[in-house]
């Protein structure tokens, strides 16, 4: 069975929601990781059917479903320390009082489940946030017990959330990613073990944020298998000149400067080769969904592009071995 080939809605904000199903279905596309903000109101669906029933009505007019919901934006806003930079992710009645914001992301993050059981979606794919990224670099010296801290922070704030999540029968799929309190592989294996490997809370596997970092990204797949609840199809380029260095040197993303870039599939370093084989290993039927991220590339280009290269390259795996054949009687 081929498995789904979803594309996020959240690069694509700007473009209505009906539009946006049908040129994507166009491409071929079978599905929308659907970002709330850009293409989904959370408090609209709990208090407008009429608007509820219309976003059911345009994935069913364009042949789509929604493989995903995102709420990684609100999820941010529940584990970090207070940023002036949440107030881009958070209601302008709440700009500049952090703990107003915090607790309008939990309140918020646990609608997001309520919302998924209402559209029969069963994975949200999002962010923790972290009290501690700050002190990622051990100077001036994080303790251990600081480190602890930070860990049973994220397992005090989330665990409400995460029984409202039980309650919905909907799973929670975090991005490993910088600026998470699960970063790397050390870090992930590290938060399983706070929340007692909880059921609820699974990975949303993204290669390109462990690549850069130095990791295998297939090997983290294979150890994680268990743990996998969806997985983003995103590329990245690397190019350390002797120059450059993979911490971004405060360079926007796109400039060529850089040490590394999201590039669209195919265009990078990411051997999806190899992930497709660990997929195919560990037996992963849910979807692959496209997070096209390239400054340097006109997004629906893009967009085609990825569907191309990731259909190409998600191949099935054989259902006989190739020396069955290989017998004397």
């Amino acid at each position: 069975m081929s498995r789904v080939k979803a594309i996020c809605s959240g690069q694509y904000g700007d473009i209505a929601l009906d539009d946006l199903c049908f040129q994507m279905s166009a491409i071929g596309y079978q599905a929308l990781e659907l970002a709330v903000g850009s293409h989904l109101d959370i408090e609209k669906c709990l208090n407008d059917v009429s608007y509820l029933e219309s976003i059911k009505a345009t994935f069913k007019k364009h042949n789509m479903h929604i493989s995903a919901i995102s709420a990684h934006l609100i999820g941010q806003c529940v584990g970090d320390n207070p940023d002036v930079r949440l107030n881009n992710f958070a209601p302008s009645k709440y700009q500049n009082q952090p703990e107003l914001i915090r607790a309008w992301a939990i309140d918020s993050m646990k609608k997001v489940a309520k919302v998924a059981n209402l559209l029969n979606v069963k994975v949200v794919t999002c962010f923790l946030g972290s009290p501690i990224w700050h002190a990622w670099y051990s100077f001036p010296q994080t303790t251990q017990k600081m480190v602890d801290k930070g860990y049973a922070k994220i397992k005090e704030l989330w665990t409400p959330i995460f029984d409202v999540y039980d309650e919905y029968d909907v799973l929670l799929a975090l991005e490993v990613h910088p600026t998470e309190i699960a970063f790397d592989y050390y870090s992930t294996k590290k938060l399983l073990e706070t929340l007692d490997y909880r059921k609820t809370l699974g990975i949303n596997f993204d290669p390109s944020h462990l690549l850069w970092q130095g990791m295998d990204p297939a090997l983290f797949l294979r150890d994680f298998k268990d743990h996998i609840y969806n997985v983003h199809a995103k590329d990245v380029k690397i190019k350390l000149d002797g120059r450059s260095g993979i911490l971004g040197s405060h360079i926007e993303f796109g400039n060529t400067c850089r040490g590394w870039n999201f590039v669209s599939l195919g265009h990078g370093n990411v051997n999806f080769d190899d992930i497709t084989r660990e997929l195919n290993q560990m037996d992963y039927q849910g979807p692959i969904s496209v997070e096209w991220e390239d400054s340097g590339m006109d997004r629906m280009l893009g967009a085609k592009e990825a569907f191309e290269y990731i259909t190409k390259i998600d191949f099935q795996p054989s259902n006989v071995r190739f020396d069955d054949a290989l017998k004397i009687d």
